[in-house]
This record gives C-alpha cells, structure tokens and sequence, in this order.
C-alpha cells in the first residue's frame, strides 16, 4: 500500500488550505449549516476568509499529529471542523477519506476521495485513494477506471500501469491485462516479468501454443536461468513432446550440472517412455544431492511407498530411502520414512531401528512411537517392548496403547504382577474404545491365571467372549486352563469343540479339544484328535499329549516313545525325564 503521509509533509499546508476570502459571519453561518455533512461533489458558496483559512490550517496541523501516532477517530474530529471551514480543499479532502480507510470504513471514504480527485486532477495520490477505496468496495470497474483516469490526467505517472495490470489480473480479466502488458512494453520496453505473467495467463486461458512461445523468449533472454527451462521442459512433456523436454533439460544439466529437479524431470520422462532403467539412475542422482529438499523427497518416497508391496520398485525404493538418510542425516522426517517403507517390504528390525533414530532426533510423534512398539512385537523382543513402551509412556502417559504393549511385554518376560497392573491401568484409559477393551481383557485374563488369580482370569475372559463369542485365543486358553484346574469341564469342552469345529486343521486347538476330553476320560476320544493335530504338527507339547493318551489306553511303549520324541523337541513338560525312565505317567 503507498504510504499516504509523506505526502501532505512535503507540500506546504498553506497552499493546501489558501482558496479565498469571506467575512467570519457568514463562515460561522456556513459552518453550522455543514456540519457533519459528507460532499457529494465539489461544495459552491463563498470563499473562506484569511482568519477561516487559518483556523483550517491549524485544526488540520493538530490532525496530523493524532493521524501520524494512529489516533485515528481524534484526527477525523479535527479533520471534520477543519471540512466546515475549507470543504473545496483537495488535501484535506484527500486526508479524510484516507482517516476513514484506516478507521475500515471505505464507504464513508469514498466521497471524499471523489472530491479530492475533483478538486486536483493531478495529483496521482488522490486517484491511488480511490481506486483502493474502490477494490475495497469490489467495484472493481470503477477501481480500473481510477487508474486509468491517473495514467491520462497526471504525467510520468506510467509506473501505474503495474497497478492495473495487477487489478485485471486478480479479476482474471486476462484480455485487459494482456492489452495494459503490451501498454508497458511500449513505454518501459521489454521486461522478464512481463513474460512470466503473460505466460501465466495463457496457461491459464490454456492457450499452450503462446505459452510455449513466452517460454522460448524467456529462455533466449535468459540463458543461464536453469528454471525457465525446467519450466519450459514441462510444457513440452504436457503438449505431448517428451523428446523435446529431455532436450531442454540436458540443457539445463550443462547449464547446472547436477540440478536435482532436473533429474527428477529426466526420471520421470525415461519412466513414460518405458525405461525403467534410466528412470532409477537419474531419480538416485537426484536423491543424492542435498540441494534436494527432504519433504520433497519425502512426497515421491510416499507415492513409491503407496505402490508397495511390488517387486519391480523393491529395490530402488531401499536405495532411496539409503540416500534420503545420507543426505539429511539430521532430518528425523529421513528415518521417519525409511522405517515406513521397510516395514511394509518386511525390513522390520531394520524399520524399527530407523524408528529408534527418528524418535532420537524428535521424539514428539505418537505414531513412530506406536509403529516401534509394534515392530518389537512382531520381532518377538519382550525386553524391547517394554523399555521402548515405558520410554513412551514419559510421553504420552494416557495413551492406553502403551500401557498395553507395556503389560505384554511384562507378561511374557514372566513379570506378572507389573503386567496386571499396565493392563489394569490401560483398560482404566481405553474406557471408550470397546476393541481396545477386549484387547486387555484378553491379555489380563492370561496374566491373572499366570498368578493363580483364577477369578479374576476368568473374570477378563468372560468379558472378551460377551462381545466376541468366537475369540479364539480366549475359548483356546480359557478351555485349556479350566481343564488343568478340573473346573467347569462341560463349559471348557464345549468352547473347545467350538473352535475345533470352526478349526478343523489347527493342530493347536486339536491339542486343546483332545487335552479336555482327556481331563474328562475319554481317552479315545481325545486320541483321535490328537492323531490328527500330529499329523500336522510335531510341537514337543502336544506329541507328549498324545503320548499320555496312549498311556492311558495301555500302550505304554507307544507312550514312551511319543515322550522320547517330545523330549528331543526341547519344550516338553517337567515331568517329561521321570515319564521316559520310570516309563510311568506323572502330571
């Protein structure tokens, strides 16, 4: 915005305020019958006397003091008494309708800027005033005809015309902008700008041919400017001329060898074209500049990561992620994405660890905590879980999910009590998350049998299957611990068929549902479905099972055999030594 004030300190106020002479009755008649009046247009009547013109001058000095500290409603009080005595002075005219533009009251400004404007055509401020007042008011038409009413009536004012090719263009009024370029070119000759902005309206009047012609211009005129042609090179590949576009951007290469964004450009060009080849190549050398940014680089690994899992793109996409790291070592964003991309390609310890470094760097985001945790889990690291959840936790302390991830880890590293209590904790958080809920009850109800809490396991376990019949993990568990208890055996027989009939080939829960109706007396019941679980499976577990079974219906070689087998495993029972030598069946 042109900054008004400078103007009326370099003009001598008496010559704003000198018009004429009257006596100083009729001046207070005058200035009775005006007051608070707004003009119309230019005011007749008699001329303000010596002493009027005086008492203007001073009202408008004072004026400008509270205008220059923005004590705005204190000028325009001044300002008003000074209008009563000289209405026809262009300046103080001027001054009021620029009070009312800072006091954000543009229609009350605009008659007085018309008047100013009336009063002294040739003052280019005064014009600047209204067709401001008018953009204000989007009376964008009248806002143009201000300026082009400046450019006729005030001389050397051409440095105007800026102004109105600006309006025009802001009101996509491409035509008249285009006409008020061609305006400026014959007065200040040819200028960079001005093609930039031409070829910005044609592109957005889609009229590609002139578009690409103000790019060769730009280029002739500008040789050593690698942006024109990379601008220019897009515009050939969008018209279809991608030999064309690689052309202009080795040219840009020897202009700026090793510009990133032009090697980005050639990737994506040799990717059209089919060759995947020098499409890889020319996308590294960009990744291995610096001058790179790394959110850029973080878009195009996000749309590699979007195509994932995919074979063809497997490998460089690890390779960039290796440059994104070596070329912003600092940039936690940089491990951020590299822990994304290798989990989803199955790189999860190396994820994890780029994770760690991540959250090293800045530790503020939830889900790169959330992703670490989950990695531990899937790496079967106990001991990670629960360093990296309690790390966490300083964190974010209500976040039920670490508490979770915290108790499990607890659980199996065999620490129950600290896992009862991290569950308990998280359960209490995840009070509106139902799924969550389920999820600890689950894990609570394994951790207080653990303890002998027989209860209160019961009690987790009861609430999972309320919302989830079919949970498998808790009719697995909760029928295989009832059973080692002698405790509601129809109950655990009954979940255990259940998940076998939904599960005919799971040789876990055929070890289940075997081992119930084992506890219950029906070995050969039991023995027919642990022949099936293994023929599937050859766990040290339930090979002992099978063995007990066979125990129990007089094949004692048979059952020892089966033991043998189970001992060679590693994971068999404590009694597992006494079975084989006593050739006896302990439980």
């Amino acid at each position: 915005m042109i900054n008004f004030r400078n103007i009326l300190l370099a003009t001598s106020c008496m010559a704003l305020l000198m018009v004429g002479e009257a006596d100083a009755q009729s001046a207070k008649k005058k200035a009775r019958a005006q007051k608070g009046a707004t003009p119309a247009a230019v005011q007749q009547g008699p001329q303000p006397t010596e002493q009027e013109l005086q008492i203007s001058e001073a009202l408008f000095l004072d004026g400008m003091k509270y205008f220059m500290l923005e004590d705005y409603q204190q000028a325009l009080q001044l300002f008003q008494k000074a209008y009563t005595l000289t209405p026809n002075n262009a300046g103080l005219n001027y001054k009021l309708g620029e009070t009312y533009l800072q006091l954000k009251e543009p229609k009350s400004a605009m008659p007085f800027a018309q008047a100013a404007v009336t009063l002294d055509t040739k003052n280019a401020y005064y014009y600047l005033l209204l067709a401001q007042l008018n953009t204000e008011q989007k009376q964008y038409d009248a806002a143009a005809q201000a300026y082009n009413d400046l450019l006729r009536n005030v001389p050397g004012s051409e440095e105007y015309l800026f102004n109105l090719a600006d309006l025009y263009l802001s009101q996509s009024r491409y035509d008249d902008a285009l006409k008020t370029y061609e305006r400026i070119e014959k007065q200040f000759g040819e200028l960079e700008q001005l093609s930039v902005s031409r070829q910005q309206i044609y592109l957005r009047q889609k009229n590609m041919d002139k578009a690409i012609q103000e790019g060769e211009k730009l280029m002739a005129a500008n040789p050593a400017e690698v942006r024109y042609f990379l601008a220019q090179a897009e515009l050939y590949n969008a018209t279809k001329k991608p030999d064309l576009a690689i052309t202009t951007i080795e040219k840009a290469l020897r202009i700026e060898p090793g510009n990133p964004f032009a090697h980005l450009m050639l990737s994506d060009l040799n990717r059209q074209k089919g060759n995947s080849k020098e499409a890889e190549k020319q996308v590294k050398l960009a990744f291995g500049s610096s001058e790179l940014d790394i959110d850029t680089k973080v878009r195009i690994l996000v749309d590699f990561i979007r195509q994932l899992p995919n074979p063809d793109i497997e490998g460089v996409s690890l390779d960039l992620v290796d440059l994104t790291i070596k070329t912003h070592p600092e940039e936690a964003k940089a491990y951020a994405v590299a822990g994304d991309l290798q989990t989803i390609v199955g790189k999860k310890e190396k994820a994890r660890n780029n994770y760690l470094k991540a959250v090293k760097l800045d530790d503020s985001h939830f889900k790169i905590w959330q992703q670490i945790v989950l990695l531990d889990a899937e790496l079967s690291q106990a001991d990670s879980m629960v360093v990296h959840s309690e790390q966490a936790l300083e964190l974010f302390p209500n976040q039920a999910i670490f508490w979770f991830y915290n108790g499990t880890g607890h659980m199996i590293e065999k620490n129950f009590d600290k896992a009862t209590k991290a569950l308990e904790h998280g359960k209490r958080l995840s009070a509106g998350e139902p799924e969550l809920v389920t999820q600890f009850n689950l894990q609570l109800g394994d951790s207080y049998n653990s303890l002998k809490e027989y209860a209160k396991s019961d009690e987790a376990y009861e609430a999972v299957l309320a919302v989830d019949a079919d949970n498998e993990h808790v009719l697995n568990n909760y029928s295989y611990f009832l059973s080692l208890r002698n405790e509601k055996m129809q109950k655990a027989r009954e979940m255990a068929e259940r998940l076998v009939k939904r599960h005919p080939n799971n040789p876990t829960y055929l070890d289940t549902y075997a081992w119930v109706l084992y506890k219950m007396g029906e070995y050969t019941e039991a023995r027919k479905y642990l022949e099936q679980a293994v023929a599937i499976s050859d766990d040290a577990t339930i090979v002992e099972h099978y063995g007990d079974v066979l125990f129990k219906l007089g094949k004692k070689d048979e059952a020892v055999s089966q033991w043998q087998k189970a001992k060679l495993k590693g994971e068999a029972s404590a009694f597992i030594d006494r079975k084989i030598k006593d050739k006896k069946l302990y439980e």
